[in-house]
């Protein structure tokens, strides 16, 4: 066993030969050295390279949720349509970009319901363009406001320790209450509250809602902002004692 201060022993990497095929390529199964794989979906270069302390930490590292990034909360003048909903819309554009590049799971969880909204016939049940999951990405779907009533969510946050992030529509439906059915479970939650945005209610405007659903969320898990949250999750903060996850 090493002595105190003493590094384990590692031996240098050299690379095994890659077999080839009749044709002389790659077998597509080989793929690209993971060092420097560029996905298809991002056009970006993702590094395999990651901290161990953050791998040994794991456990703290939370689910990104996006919450009904349908078509339906844009299709004015229908009565799901949200009249302010641009500047959450670039909020939750900001954590979907931010969440892919440093390697945060990401899940998606959508409305369906046997009604005129959220039906699976109509064209308002589609993703919001620039919001389609990934194929690495995990994707639900519930019939009840609050992301728990779908069974393969909840047992996938029942499973895991580190939490969710929410971000998505609506404030006072959808978020408001998964919120509360996670604190009841006792789960760590974090609410960005500008990455969401709320419906008027009878006299009281879209704004005031939003507002009051984010004091409330306050009861049942941790409000940030999307810049704040951001913050916490830089690579150099994430899985050192970060409470990223709520």
């Amino acid at each position: 066993m090493p002595g105190p201060g003493r590094g384990v022993l590692t031996r240098p990497y050299h690379p095994e030969p890659v077999s080839r095929g009749r044709q002389g390529r790659i077998p597509e199964t080989q793929g690209p050295r993971p060092r420097d794989r560029i996905t298809a979906e991002q056009g970006i270069l993702v590094t395999s390279v990651v901290s161990l302390r953050t791998l040994a930490n794991s456990s703290s590292v939370p689910i990104v949720v996006f919450v009904d990034m349908q078509q339906e909360y844009l299709a004015k003048p229908r009565l799901p349509a949200i009249s302010r909903i641009d500047c959450a819309l670039d909020k939750c554009r900001k954590v979907l970009d931010h969440s892919r590049r440093i390697g945060l799971p990401v899940a998606f969880i959508r409305m369906i319901n046997e009604s005129a909204f959220f039906n699976r016939a109509t064209p308002f049940v589609r993703w919001i363009e620039g919001f389609e999951p990934f194929r690495n990405e995990m994707i639900f779907e519930r019939s009840s406001p609050s992301c728990y009533s779908s069974e393969p969510f909840t047992a996938l946050v029942n499973q895991g320790r580190g939490g969710i992030v929410l971000a998505g529509f609506a404030g006072e439906s959808a978020c408001l209450s998964t919120l509360i059915d996670a604190f009841h479970r006792n789960h760590k939650v974090a609410y960005l509250c500008d990455a969401s945005a709320s419906h008027a209610l009878d006299e009281m405007p879209a704004d005031d809602v939003h507002r009051a659903v984010s004091k409330i969320s306050g009861i049942y898990a941790e409000v940030f902002e999307t810049d704040d949250w951001i913050e916490q999750t830089l690579p150099r903060n994430l899985g050192y004692g970060k409470n990223a996850g709520g």
